[in-house]
């Protein structure tokens, strides 16, 4: 039964994910740790940063660890699945009447007009997020780090991927003491 549980969730996640794996997020968040209590609020976030630090479709790695986490290989072939196939159908078929279509006035519309429907699934995690992290580690420590993550990929233009692994290595040395 989990494996149907996480095939569906998954498809649910990534057909109404409009815009791909950062507006899945908040979806996926949804059915992980709402609907399905399959981790909690601070595991949800910490899977993020870790995924978000590896190279690759950050949907497809949620996928694959919960899946992994709920049923095993299995789980995962389901998960993946779920995450995967729906897209490429979706994107084969949208791209052929896009392509037709793309001057339409309801095309345009509709493509302009969900956008802040995405930004704001994208601020309640980035929400649930700050709850959790300052909780745990403090409103000086949230806002620091923060703050440097901000001047080191806004200012420097330093990758993502580095201040997450440059955050990893802060929080294993200094928080843990």
């Amino acid at each position: 039964m989990d494996w149907w549980h996480l095939l569906v969730s998954f498809f649910l996640s990534n057909v109404f994910g409009y815009g791909g794996g950062p507006s899945s997020i908040p979806l996926m968040f949804q059915e992980i740790v709402t609907n399905h209590n399959w981790m909690n609020s601070s595991e949800f976030s910490n899977m993020l940063a870790l995924g978000n630090a590896l190279p690759g479709p950050i949907a497809t790695k949620i996928a694959a660890y919960v899946g992994y986490e709920i049923g095993g290989w299995g789980g995962v072939l389901a998960a993946v699945v779920a995450t995967v196939v729906p897209s490429i159908i979706a994107l084969i078929i949208l791209l052929n009447i896009l392509q037709r279509y793309k001057q339409a006035p309801a095309i345009k519309g509709m493509t302009l007009l969900v956008q802040p429907v995405i930004a704001i699934m994208m601020v309640l995690v980035t929400w649930s997020s700050l709850v959790e992290s300052t909780k745990a580690i403090g409103y000086v420590q949230f806002f620091g780090i923060a703050a440097v993550a901000f001047y080191l990929i806004q200012i420097r233009k330093v990758h993502p991927a580095f201040v997450i692994l440059a955050g990893f290595v802060y929080g294993g040395i200094f928080l843990s003491m």
